[in-house]
Formats: C-alpha cells, sequence, structure tokens
C-alpha cells in the first residue's frame, strides 16, 4: 500500500514507482554478483570476450529448455482461463498435449515447428492486471530479478494454480521443477551477450534494466494510458537490438 501511495516519477518517458530503490539496488548488487559466478563471467567482463558455445554443447541445453517450457503449459492454461481467453488456453493446451506425447516429454517441439502450434506465454501477474490489479511498486527480487508487486503476487499464485501439483508424485514435482528452473538457465546463456550488455556494460544496469523490464511488462500485459502507449517500440528508448532479454531469464 505504501508503495502504491508514493508519487512515481519519469524515467525515459514512462512512469516508474520505485520508493524501496535503496533497498532495490542493494538487491541488483546481490544479484548481478550471482550472475557472474554462476555465468562463469566476472563482473567487468565485456559480453563480446565471452566464448562462444558451440552447437554439440547447445543441444543438450535445448532439451532442458523445451521440457522446462512445456511443463509450465498447464498454468498457462489456466491462466487463459481466469483472463477470459478461450483461443490463447486452447492453443496452449494442444501444445501440450502434442508435445508431451509426439514430442516425447516435451524435449522436441513438432507442436510449433510442424503445426504452428505457438506457445501464448502468460502469468497470474498478467491476469491480476486483466482484473483491474495495479501493477504497485518496482521490486527486484532475490535471484529472480525485476518484479513488480503485483508480479510478485503472481509468481506465488501460479505455483498454487500449475495444475501438475495436483498429479504428480512429490519426487516428480521436484524433477518438474529443476527442468523449469535449468530452461531459465538455459535462455539466459542462450541470451547471454543480450543480458550481458545491459549487466555489464551500461552505466547504470539497475536503471537500465529496470526500464526494460517495466517498459516490456506494461507492454506484454496491455495497460493503456496518457503515460503509456502499449502500441509503441519498447525497445526503442531502452536501446535494445531486438526482442525483450529480462536480464534474469524470468
Amino acid at each position: 500500500m505504501s508503495g502504491c501511495a508514493t508519487q512515481p516519477e519519469m524515467q525515459d518517458g514512462i512512469l516508474v514507482n520505485d520508493p524501496y530503490e535503496p533497498e532495490n539496488r542493494r538487491m541488483h548488487e546481490f544479484n548481478k554478483s550471482l550472475d557472474a559466478k554462476l555465468s562463469g563471467v566476472t563482473p567487468d567482463a565485456a559480453s563480446h570476450d565471452q566464448p562462444t558455445r558451440d552447437t554439440a554443447r547447445m543441444q543438450p541445453m535445448d532439451l532442458v529448455i523445451n521440457m522446462g517450457s512445456n511443463l509450465s503449459l498447464p498454468g498457462k492454461v489456466v491462466n487463459n482461463l481466469l483472463q477470459g481467453r478461450p483461443g490463447p488456453a486452447a492453443g496452449n493446451l494442444s501444445r501440450f498435449v502434442v508435445n508431451s506425447t509426439v514430442g516425447i516429454a516435451g524435449m522436441f517441439d513438432p507442436a510449433g515447428r510442424g503445426m504452428g502450434l505457438n506457445e501464448t506465454d502468460t502469468d497470474f501477474g498478467e491476469t491480476l492486471a486483466v482484473w483491474g490489479v495495479p501493477e504497485g511498486a518496482y521490486l527486484e527480487l532475490p535471484v529472480l530479478g525485476p518484479s513488480t508487486q503485483r508480479d510478485s503476487a503472481g509468481k506465488v499464485i501460479d505455483l498454487v494454480l500449475d495444475p501438475l501439483v495436483y498429479v504428480l508424485t512429490p519426487s516428480q514435482i521436484a524433477v518438474e521443477y529443476g527442468l523449469r528452473i535449468g530452461a531459465k538457465a538455459g535462455d539466459r546463456a542462450r541470451f547471454s551477450d543480450s543480458v550481458d550488455s545491459v549487466l555489464r556494460d551500461s552505466a547504470d544496469s539497475y536503471a537500465q534494466a529496470r526500464l526494460i523490464y517495466l517498459m516490456h511488462r506494461r507492454h506484454d500485459v496491455g495497460e493503456k494510458g496518457a503515460d503509456f502507449d502499449p502500441y509503441d517500440d519498447p525497445y526503442a528508448e531502452a536501446g535494445a537490438d531486438a526482442g525483450f532479454i529480462d536480464p534474469y531469464g524470468n
């Protein structure tokens, strides 16, 4: 409530509600340090100095990414339905069924490559936005990185909404979350150059990550208002060359 009541400020043309900036910056530095250790990058290393991964080493990583992404689909189906969007729900469900069977437990993607059943990404944070819940204050979460009060609550609810937790055994649930975490780590490695350019090469990586996250997220949930046009290019002002890359793979 206090975060929502604080007067937002403008950053590069968008409203930023960040009443916890000192705490967020400390958490950002912790996340940067952890990311550097896990990715084998020194904090001051330039992204172009990192070795290029060969195709053979990337193949197992791609399988993990595919399986983790596939396991996230049932929860997205639930959120599609809660948002009143039966079309995307049907598409995500069909994709899950095809890739879980023909795609051998989600290791491969025949639904997308052969049938045009592409994933419609969503989460309970977007569901809350559809229901009219305000964004709240900006937060930098431990390990997870950029978020907002609304999206942070959504991450917790998504754990409860996942239908798989009610049909799998505890050991299977552990494997599920392990694969989903592995998929996030794989995405971090896949887009390492773009991520490192934000975290290592920016004059103020905290402000840059915050700006990119908020612009992308507001565009993603289709929020409208005099201060934000969801049809504007959210990457032009942030200086991104291509699509949004979450610095922490969320």
